[in-house]
């Protein structure tokens, strides 16, 4: 299984359209439900820093077959100061994963 945490920084007048594509993308996976991901985006306390979390248990990542997530992730560069930064994570310990 990857772990993967993504981290990046909006533009402030980009909130609003960026969240609204993030909704697109929850609104198709609760529609089509795809097996081996469990996905999350946060936003952080300042309003404008996101993380994204995603534990990919299938071989292809299912989120690749998201039309909406191939909307969001298109033109992220433009909406952002700092760009997404993704890092996979090597697990040493969980409780609840």
């Amino acid at each position: 299984m990857r772990q993967v945490i993504v981290q990046y920084k909006l533009k402030k007048d980009r909130v609003e359209e960026h969240e609204a594509l993030i909704r697109a993308v929850f609104a198709e996976l609760a529609e089509t439900a795809p097996a081996g991901i469990q996905y999350g985006a946060f936003k952080q306390p300042d309003g404008v820093s996101y993380v994204h979390v995603a534990f990919i248990a299938a071989e292809k990542n299912p989120l690749d077959a998201i039309a909406a997530f191939k909307a969001f992730t298109a033109r992220i560069g433009d909406r952002c100061v700092e760009p997404p930064a993704a890092v996979e994570l090597t697990p040493i310990g969980a409780h609840g994963f």
